[in-house]
């Protein structure tokens, strides 16, 4: 490990405690002092394994100190925004880590965006820096890009995997200008770092339809996923396998980032398919294994679950969807999980607030999201802001640490969201239970939830409106069976033209990501209005449940 490795143990005084006996103050204030004390702490056991590649915590605080200095050589200064759009894989960890120790700004793409919708978050990221691959799922990112215009900003493209077109770079070669820059370039950027600093700029779109930047901080981050970590029962020597992607809150910060703090080992997985990830379990030990209801079910009804030994399987953290209370008993009865927890939380809360604890019953698993995480306060609102009681609904407020420092590059839409109080204004409807317990039971926005991604109508509909023969729609979620709601869109033509439903599913699925894709389209003469003009979505969700 280099001497850069080696320094701000004076920050670190709290590596030769157990790490259990942690308080917050005793954490490292940033990621990359992180990474240290993990390197410091677990050293040569396994940190990060994707496939024949392995990297244990001291190689891979190397790799991540090489990926910084080859940031700073090609140029980019301290608080520089750099995207990654990858599927999980190794390098999209250790470019993180890298851009992070480098004083910059990570900014995560979705893999399931198109063109249009990822050059928004680089235009509007400002992004100097794409890290992405050419070569998952027969889909070339950088071809996406082609046509898009105003990526006046963006200065570099670097291939993490594939073939390197004109005008990009390799990984490799990325890497190779780091012995231009010293290690100790890289530490004074290190220590000048602060626990407030902006960390990662997570796009999360809103009702409006334009999708807001997310600046989450380092220290928030830390401490709200070594409470996670805690909760969960993740330890030294786990062997977690990431499903979840890295682009989003949870595989970055429950996955990558927890996993660092407590010492397990990463495996990272880019694409769900019930046998790969059991065969992956019964080959490589898996015992921590979080994802949507989806997962589970998957797995528990695959034909040939048998065949795979799932018994080293301990924890599974799940939630973004409802789950039916007999799930529960099934995974901790027939996978078998020890430990089944979910939660709540959202990515302007550094996507957590709160969290079912492991000996809490079936039913309060499957029925609520826990109670708030220690720092965080969550409270159930009328619209008057008057507090309600037990067992009355209202809109979910949460406010702590946990916050976001605002959305990036617009105080309207971040004075909207955070009040004067510094109460976070969710959108969702919740009721808290005699024990202290949160269910969500509604949505005040109109969000709904695909397999554990977050879609939202606005932003939909907007798309939707750019196809010649749509004059109006309104898109509801509605439930189904596998990815717990999907949508559903209702459709008034032009004057003159026709519509073919499944066309325009179609046609959805060519300028959207899948998930936000509505799977059936209605036609339909008129929408309903109230007597402000508003659509009546409830209507709309009654109607397609009936259809």
């Amino acid at each position: 490990m280099s001497r850069a490795m080696t320094d701000h143990r004076e920050k670190l005084d709290a590596d030769d405690r157990d790490t259990d006996e942690l308080d917050p103050g005793d954490l490292p204030s940033t990621i990359p002092l992180v990474v240290r004390r993990a390197a410091a702490r677990f050293g040569d056991r396994d940190a990060l394994v994707d496939g024949d590649d392995h990297w244990s915590f001291s190689s891979l605080a190397d790799a991540v100190d090489t990926a910084a200095r080859a940031f700073v050589a090609s140029g980019l200064v301290v608080g520089d925004r750099v995207a990654i759009w990858a599927p999980n894989v190794a390098q999209w960890a250790i470019a993180a880590l890298g851009v992070y120790t480098a004083g910059c700004v990570v900014v995560p793409l979705n893999t399931r965006f198109k063109g249009t919708e990822a050059g928004h978050v680089l235009r509007a990221s400002g992004a100097r820096m794409l890290l992405t691959v050419t070569d998952f799922l027969d889909t070339d990112y950088l071809a996406l890009l082609d046509g898009v215009d105003g990526l006046d900003a963006l200065e570099h493209t670097v291939v993490l995997r594939g073939r390197v077109p004109p005008g990009s770079t390799s990984w490799a070669d990325l890497l190779a200008g780091a012995s231009a820059v010293t290690p100790q370039e890289v530490e004074a950027r290190v220590a000048a770092l602060d626990r407030e600093d902006t960390s990662d700029i997570l796009f999360t779109s809103g009702t409006t339809g334009a999708p807001k930047g997310a600046m989450l901080t380092h220290g928030a981050s830390i401490r709200a996923y070594w409470s996670w970590s805690e909760v969960v029962g993740l330890r030294e020597g786990d062997r977690y396998l990431v499903v979840n992607p890295f682009f989003h809150a949870f595989g970055l910060k429950a996955g990558i980032l927890a996993s660092l703090l407590r010492g397990a080992t990463v495996l990272p997985h880019a694409v769900f398919d019930a046998s790969a990830v059991m065969r992956r379990v019964h080959e490589e030990h898996v015992t921590m294994l979080p994802g949507p209801p989806a997962v589970y079910q998957t797995m528990l009804n695959h034909p040939d679950r048998a065949g795979f030994d799932l018994s080293s399987l301990r924890l599974a953290v799940t939630g973004a969807a409802s789950i039916p209370v007999e799930l529960i008993v099934r995974m901790r009865k027939e996978l078998p999980f020890e430990t089944v927890v979910t939660g709540y939380g959202l990515t302007e809360a550094t996507g957590i607030a709160t969290m079912c604890r492991h000996d809490d019953d079936p039913d309060t698993i499957a029925k609520t999201v826990g109670r708030p995480i220690p720092g965080v306060e969550v409270r159930v609102v009328d619209d008057g802001g008057r507090t309600m009681g037990t067992g009355e609904p209202g809109e979910v407020l949460v406010r702590g640490y946990n916050l976001m420092k605002g959305y990036l590059d617009d105080p309207e839409a971040t004075a909207e969201a955070i009040d004067p109080d510094g109460w976070l204004h969710t959108g969702d409807v919740g009721v808290f239970d005699g024990r202290g317990n949160l269910a969500i039971t509604d949505r005040k926005k109109d969000m709904f939830i695909v397999g554990g991604f977050n879609a939202y109508p606005a932003e939909i509909e907007g798309i939707m409106l750019q196809h010649p023969a749509v004059a109006q729609v309104a898109v509801v979620g509605v439930p189904d069976a596998r990815l717990g709601e999907v949508g559903a869109a209702f459709v008034v033509p032009r004057t003159g033209d026709t519509v073919d439903p499944d066309a325009l599913v179609a046609w959805c699925r060519e300028h959207m990501a899948n998930y936000k894709a509505p799977r059936t389209v209605q036609l339909v003469g008129e929408l309903p209005l109230n007597a402000s003009g508003k659509v009546l979505k409830y209507e709309l969700r009654a109607r397609a449940a009936r259809s």
